[in-house]
């Protein structure tokens, strides 16, 4: 049956007949749908920090090396650690150049160095080693409890967000605060 040419004209203008324009308002619909389901995203500095004790943060600490910054004991007091400009500060260095994972450093007064391991979101120490030299400066007096330190962590926190720091909780309670150093 052959249209006239006012239905023909109908036809041409009305959605439903015209393929282009029902191709078009169902791409527009699809587009809407998915950028309604779509999730906000915020700059970083606005994001809230995410849990420093979540398992999976420990694992951003291969590769990186870090300064003691403070130690606060169970009681909520503050234990003087050695600072830069006392001298060389307490550092801790966690490599996986050689394959394995690998931790050295400076104690206060000598260097040490052993292997570490991440499981659970936990950082751990096999057995340390190091120079031995005596010192009757600030570091010296702080190295062997910072070396047992090491071996008593309970939990591991690490922030890689600015400012980078890593916090040792040990088994008695005490806090280490790491500050991430470039080195």
């Amino acid at each position: 049956m052959l249209q006239s040419s006012s239905a023909r004209r109908v036809a041409r203008f009305t959605p439903c007949f015209n393929p282009y324009l029902r191709t078009a308002i169902a791409a527009l619909s699809v587009a809407a749908l998915l950028s309604a389901c779509a999730i906000p995203k915020h700059p970083d500095e606005q994001a809230a920090a995410p849990d420093p004790f979540n398992p999976a943060a420990a694992q951003l600490l291969d590769d990186t090396s870090w300064v003691l910054s403070a130690w606060k004991q169970a009681d909520g007091t503050a234990r003087a650690i050695p600072a830069a400009d006392q001298g060389k500060p307490i550092t801790l260095t966690l490599s996986t150049s050689t394959g394995q994972r690998h931790a050295s450093g400076f104690s206060g007064c000598n260097r040490y160095m052993g292997s570490y391991a991440l499981k659970d979101g936990k950082l751990s120490f096999g057995t340390l080693g190091g120079t031995r030299m005596a010192c009757a400066t600030p570091g010296g007096q702080i190295e062997g409890a910072y070396l047992n330190a090491l071996t008593h962590i309970d939990r591991t926190g690490v922030q890689m967000r600015a400012p980078q720091q890593m916090q040792l909780v040990l088994d008695n309670g005490d806090t280490l605060t790491f500050d991430s150093s470039t080195k």
